[in-house]
C-alpha cells in the first residue's frame, strides 16, 4: 500500500494532463534501520514490481528504473518511500485545462471496489491521512509507538481518536476494519484515463486530480469561472467517521480530503454519457457532480448534506 500510495500520487497527476504509457519510474527510499528491516524493503521494491504488473494489463507500461535505498536514522524516525515519474509525450497529447462555462463535472468515486483492485477501497487517498490517523485513532498507539508521530507535535492532537485499528466495520454488506479503511492503497484511475483519452481525448476541456485542496483544487485551474458541485455522491464512511471522531468543520473537510470522489472530468452536457459508462465498466461510481458557469473572479461551491459552503 505505501508503494502505491507513492506510485499513484505521481501517475495520477501525469494521467490527468494525458500521460498514460512508457513512465520511467525511479524510487528513493530512506530509512531508519534501527526500527525498519531490510524486509521491508524488499517488500516495498517488489510491491512496486506488483503494481507495475498490473498497469501492463490495461496496456500502461511503467518502466522501473531502479533508484536508490539509504540509511538515515538521523534524519527519518521510521522511513521515507518516494519515487520519481518521467515522460515524454507529443505535444498535440497533452491535455491542457481549458473548462469553460457549460461544461458539467464527471466525477468518479474513490471509495468501492474497482474490478482492478483485490478489496474494499476506503477512498481514502493521501492526502490528509496523518491528520486522519491521529483524528481517528486511540492514544495507546502514541504510548506503544511513539516513532510514528513528532515529538514536539502538542500532545493534545495526538492519537485523540476511540479507535483501534482493528475495530470490525460492514459497509455495503462488505466486512473490513477501520485501519484498512484509512490505510486503503491510493487508488489509480490509469486504466479508466486511458480508456477515456482513447476514446475522447479531442473532447475533455479539463481533468483535476482531487488530492491537494481536496473538493476545491480546481479553483486553481479556472479563471473567471465559478465551479457548482451539488451533486455530489453520498460521502463515505471513512470521511463521516474522520468529522466525527475529530469534530473538524464540514466546510474544511471538503479542503482536505476527496469525500467521495479524486477523479473529475469536465467536459459538454453531450459527452457526459459515456464518460460514465467508461467509469462504471470498471466498476466505479461515476456521475455528473455539478456544473460550470460564468463569473467575475474564480469561486467553487460545495453544496453538500451538511451545508452550502463558497471557496
Amino acid at each position: 500500500g505505501i508503494a502505491q500510495d507513492a506510485l499513484v500520487m505521481n501517475l495520477d497527476d501525469m494521467a490527468c494532463v494525458g500521460c498514460v504509457d512508457d513512465i520511467v519510474i525511479s524510487s528513493t527510499i530512506g530509512r531508519n534501520k534501527n526500527r525498519i528491516s531490510g524486509e521491508v524493503i524488499s517488500t516495498l521494491i517488489n510491491a512496486a514490481g506488483d503494481f507495475a504488473k498490473e498497469m501492463k494489463a490495461f496496456g500502461i507500461n511503467l518502466h522501473l528504473a531502479g533508484g536508490e535505498t539509504a540509511d538515515v536514522g538521523d534524519v527519518v524516525r521510521t522511513i521515507d518511500v518516494g519515487y520519481t515519474a518521467f515522460a515524454r509525450l507529443k505535444r498535440d497529447q497533452l491535455i491542457v485545462n481549458d473548462i469553460q462555462a457549460g461544461d458539467v463535472i464527471v466525477g468518479f468515486a474513490s471509495d468501492g471496489q474497482a474490478n482492478y483492485e483485490s478489496a474494499y477501497n476506503g477512498g481514502m487517498g493521501s492526502n490528509g491521512l496523518t491528520s486522519a490517523r491521529h483524528d481517528v485513532f486511540n492514544y495507546d498507539y502514541a504510548e506503544e509507538y511513539p516513532e510514528t508521530f513528532d515529538p514536539e507535535i502538542p500532545p493534545e492532537v495526538v492519537y485523540v481518536g476511540l479507535k483501534k485499528v482493528t475495530d470490525p466495520v460492514v459497509i455495503d454488506g462488505v466486512e473490513t476494519d477501520v485501519g484498512k479503511l484509512v490505510l486503503s492503497p491510493t487508488r489509480t484511475y490509469m486504466p479508466v484515463i486511458k480508456a477515456i483519452l482513447e476514446a475522447h481525448r479531442e473532447e475533455i476541456h479539463g481533468m483535476i486530480h482531487c488530492t491537494g485542496g481536496g473538493q476545491t483544487k480546481v479553483k486553481n485551474f479556472i479563471k473567471n469561472k465559478k465551479v457548482i458541485k451539488d451533486q455530489l455522491m453520498a460521502t463515505p464512511y471513512l470521511f463521516n467517521l474522520i468529522q466525527e471522531q475529530s469534530g473538524s468543520d464540514w466546510k474544511e473537510m471538503y479542503q482536505v480530503f476527496n469525500m467521495g470522489h479524486r477523479l473529475e472530468v469536465y467536459v459538454r452536457p453531450e459527452v457526459a454519457d459515456a464518460l460514465i459508462a467508461i467509469g462504471q465498466s470498471f466498476g466505479i461510481k461515476t456521475q455528473i457532480v455539478g456544473r460550470v458557469e460564468e463569473q467575475e473572479g474564480e469561486s467553487v461551491i460545495i453544496d453538500s448534506p451538511y451545508g452550502r459552503f463558497e471557496y
